[in-house]
């Protein structure tokens, strides 16, 4: 890869990249630093890496620094305790965003990421499985699960208004 198809990519992929990790982190300083990584990394190995797979390896990369940043984070510890939200402190005036906002905070790390790599950005099986390293298998059954879980979600929610 040289200069002008690294720009490329940069172009083409950083919206893309900066949405899938935003809504799993879910703090925009936080993913712009992932995203900013992951480019880091794509330059560092550009010789290495070819055109047609930099995409790949930069969602790759940018989840596999993104989980490094959440397991570091887990193990801070914060001062003050926030109470988690129950369901029945949802109002009743969300909108669709805001509710599929929270109930993707309900599901695992692994979860939400194959829903958004599948239904926001529209990758198949196979890639989903090579950046989350897990096979085409185990990508099926985390996202239908997820997709259960967050039907669910919504039930509760309509049950509760």
């Amino acid at each position: 890869m040289n200069t002008k198809e690294y720009n490329i990519c940069v172009k083409n992929c950083s919206d893309g990249l900066y949405r899938f990790i935003l809504k799993n982190l879910r703090h925009e300083a936080d993913a712009e630093d992932v995203v900013q990584t992951a480019f880091e990394r794509l330059w560092a190995n550009h010789a290495e890496v070819s055109s047609e797979s930099a995409k790949s390896y930069l969602f790759t990369s940018a989840y596999r620094i993104m989980i490094d940043l959440i397991r570091k984070n887990k193990r801070i510890e914060y001062s003050e305790t926030f109470p988690e939200t129950a369901i029945r402190n949802i109002g009743e005036n969300y909108e669709l965003k805001e509710l599929l906002e929270k109930g993707l905070a309900t599901l695992s790390e692994v979860q939400r990421s194959v829903i958004l790599l599948r239904d926001y950005e529209g990758y198949d099986y196979k890639e989903i499985g090579e950046i989350v390293n897990l096979n085409e298998s185990q990508v099926k059954v985390y996202i239908f699960r997820a997709r259960q879980k967050l039907q669910t979600f919504i039930k509760q929610i309509q049950e509760a208004v």
